[in-house]
């Protein structure tokens, strides 16, 4: 063989040797699977339970260095119209709004129109004067001790389903005759602050709050797509209709869940991934509210001892397997949504779901981690989860213990009687059924008081019921305590 055709022989033998090896790389491998086209196919793998044509689901968005690298629908905008959600379709995405009210606060105090400090009653000033200054800061941090609206009006008889208006939500809190805590010692979510934070931004803009937002972030943003819902009967052109399941799993078919909220500021926002994409784009690349504004966003609450929490304006900052990350999530009627960043990679993820079986959330840190995972630590640290969610929270604040009280019928008829709210303007009637104490209301129907010790109950619905006794040692009244409303007086009837 001549000695050139020879050389070409082994130069090719190498060259192909070097090929396999590069190839079979640990290195290759991982540039193989996190390829744009096999990163979106795992994706679609996350969402193929929903995508069929009898089942809600979702819009995807992913974000990587300014661009996007996956937008897609799963399942149905509208099972009875057999309309798809596309990239384009309306979400209401729940408390996901609460930064875009933040934002707007932020904008004002930029320009010097008002600040975080201030009293809310300096700009609402027919708010009760409860012995302490509640300050914007307080409302943007969920540090108020405002009682969260969902639990309140739930107490007072009202459905989800009802019509829930912004104005019956102003109302309410008007009304409220005591603070959960004093403004500052603790954290607990109240969306009531965030629909009073939008009433100060129409009070000192002099524009509606949906009008504000319109002109000053959406417009801007170019997010054509994009509003403050203020009117429950508006016809939204592509809205997703949003569905629960008849039963205990999507198995069982679904059912339409009516959604008629127009709770500015704290939910209410309408908006798509597609407009969502130039929303995540401004963090990073400030065209509305410049880096002020944007560097306000990240600044975490501060407690009156000096602890500092996870929540900062409209946003929750944590960890997500060691990275940190900034999210909020959503729920309200059959909506479940999540927008998650990952600030440093300059990551982010949006699920706007339309079905309440969909955990968006973890989906969302699922299609975080298919796409950064070799920018994970190898110290894993549990994510914490938000809390924007807006039902009401009607879990009691301390355990029931080992060993509940068994009260006899006798000893349960010294709390049978009618007793009213005058702060809710509604009432319910206590008795006793067998061995049972059942409160009773005529939109909510029966809930039995599981006894737990003397003058302490429980129930769906209520949290924990304490009652009080006068002077005479007589029940006169008792008080709910759940989560996110504490003290509520409930006092007995003559």
């Amino acid at each position: 063989m001549p000695i050139t055709l020879a050389r070409v022989i082994l130069t090719r033998a190498v060259v192909a040797l070097t090929v396999v090896l590069v190839a079979f790389s640990p290195a290759a491998a991982a540039s193989s699977l996190s390829s744009p086209d096999t990163l979106s196919r795992e994706v679609d793998r996350l969402f193929r339970e929903w995508h069929r044509p009898d089942s809600p689901g979702a819009a995807v968005l992913v974000m990587h260095n300014g661009e996007v690298v996956h937008a897609r629908g799963y399942g149905m905008a509208s099972l009875e119209h057999g309309v798809p959600i596309d990239t384009r379709t309306v979400f209401d995405i729940a408390s996901i709004s609460k930064q875009f009210a933040a934002f707007a606060v932020a904008l004002l105090e930029a320009e010097g129109a008002l600040s975080a400090d201030d009293d809310v009653r300096t700009h609402i000033p027919e708010l009760p004067d409860f012995g302490h200054t509640i300050t914007l800061r307080h409302l943007i941090h969920h540090t108020s001790g405002l009682r969260d609206w969902p639990g309140t009006l739930s107490m007072a008889g009202w459905d989800y389903e009802d019509v829930l208006s912004y104005e019956q939500i102003l109302r309410m809190a008007r009304h409220q005759e005591e603070l959960n805590f004093a403004p500052g010692s603790e954290y607990a979510y109240s969306n009531t602050g965030y629909n009073l934070l939008a009433e100060v931004v129409a009070r000192v803009s002099g524009v509606s709050f949906r009008e504000f937002t319109r002109e000053r972030i959406f417009e801007p943003l170019g997010m054509e797509q994009t509003h403050f819902h203020d009117d429950h009967g508006e016809v939204i052109v592509g809205r997703a209709e949003s569905y629960r399941p008849r039963g205990d799993d999507a198995a069982d078919g679904f059912r339409r869940v009516t959604n008629n909220l127009t709770a500015l500021g704290s939910s209410s926002l309408f908006t798509t991934v597609e407009d969502l994409a130039r929303w995540i784009r401004n963090f990073e690349d400030p065209r509305v509210g410049g880096e002020t504004v944007v560097e306000r966003m990240s600044q975490r609450g501060i407690l009156n001892d000096g602890d500092t929490i996870a929540y900062a304006w409209g946003q929750s900052v944590g960890s997500l397997d060691g990275l940190v990350g900034v999210r909020h999530g959503g729920s309200w009627a059959g909506y479940r949504t999540t927008l998650l960043r990952i600030p440093d990679e300059r990551f982010a993820v949006v699920v706007l779901a339309n079905t309440s079986a969909m955990n968006a959330g973890a989906l969302a840190e699922e299609v975080t981690r298919l796409h950064l995972a070799d920018r994970f630590p190898p110290q894993v640290a549990e994510a914490p989860r938000d809390d924007g969610q807006e039902p009401g929270d009607t879990r009691a604040d301390d355990d029931q213990g080992p060993d509940p009280w068994l009260p006899d019928p006798e000893m349960l008829e010294e709390y049978a009687g009618q007793y009213a709210s005058p702060e809710l303007a509604t009432a319910y009637t206590l008795e006793v059924r067998g061995n049972a104490l059942v409160a009773t209301h005529f939109r909510r129907g029966d809930r039995i008081l599981e006894p737990v010790e003397m003058d302490r109950f429980r129930a769906p619905g209520f949290g924990e019921v304490r009652f009080l006794r006068n002077d005479s040692g007589e029940v006169a009244s008792f008080t709910v305590n759940q989560t996110r409303i504490r003290g509520l007086r409930f006092e007995r009837l003559p």
